[in-house]
């Protein structure tokens, strides 16, 4: 699509510096995915943030369902009223999504097809420099890289569970099977694409992993704060 070229460009400017510097193909994959995490590290804090909020609101809006549920017009007042009640805003938890997404899709179209974004005739020679045991970065790296991606992808999806309550309980079918599907999709979809993008996965799930431990002693530092600010109202 056209957004996610156009986010690629400064993207595969942003990778040309860095190799004119460091000189090193895999090395700068490393730490542009470095720099996307940590630039967004703000939208990954408010998603998780709108997820552990929904996920605590979760028996008041499952009663508020039960009490009204053959009266949706009051069902929606006092869903609306509950929500004014907790500071919530339900569609708080999309636009993080929806920034994500268009970020990985622009470093996916850059690192699948890098030469149609980068003008610098020095980076057609870097695309297939080797890196660690890989020969050539723009070629699959079929069992290493994949399975690495894959595990880093599991513990990232399973630490994310830890703010919902519900799915760790086992409440959510669906997250539940997906916590195991994707990250064999991931090992699949990594054995065919080259081993750049395979490498930016990897550390960005990796990086996501320390950004969830952070996010969860977040989070129970907030319901700590909640609970003690509701026992001295008391």
């Amino acid at each position: 699509m056209f957004i996610f070229n156009i986010l690629a460009t400064p993207l595969g400017w942003l990778l040309t510096q860095l190799y004119n510097i460091i000189g090193n193909y895999g090395i700068c994959l490393i730490i542009v995915t470095l720099i996307v995490k940590i630039a967004l590290y703000p939208v990954y804090k408010k998603q998780i943030f709108s997820t552990a909020g929904m996920a605590e609101m979760q028996p008041k809006i499952q009663e508020l369902q039960r009490r009204y549920a053959n009266q949706k017009e009051v069902l929606n007042e006092k869903m609306a009223e509950l929500y004014k009640e907790e500071g919530f805003n339900p569609m708080s938890g999309c636009l993080p999504m929806i920034v994500q997404m268009i970020i990985i899709m622009g470093l996916f179209a850059l690192l699948r097809n890098p030469m149609i974004f980068i003008s610098d005739e020095s980076m057609y020679f870097a695309i297939h420099e080797p890196f660690l045991w890989i020969k050539d970065l723009s070629q699959p790296d079929l069992w290493i890289l994949p399975i690495a991606a894959g595990i880093a992808t599991f513990f990232s999806f399973w630490m994310n569970q830890q703010t919902n309550p519900n799915q760790m309980a086992g409440g959510n079918f669906m997250t539940n099977m997906m916590k195991y599907f994707f990250p064999i999709m991931i090992v699949w979809l990594a054995r065919s694409y080259p081993s750049g993008l395979a490498i930016y996965w990897f550390m960005s799930q990796f990086i996501q992993i320390f950004f969830n431990l952070r996010f969860n002693m977040l989070r129970k530092a907030l319901k700590e704060n909640k609970k003690n600010n509701k026992k001295k109202k008391k």
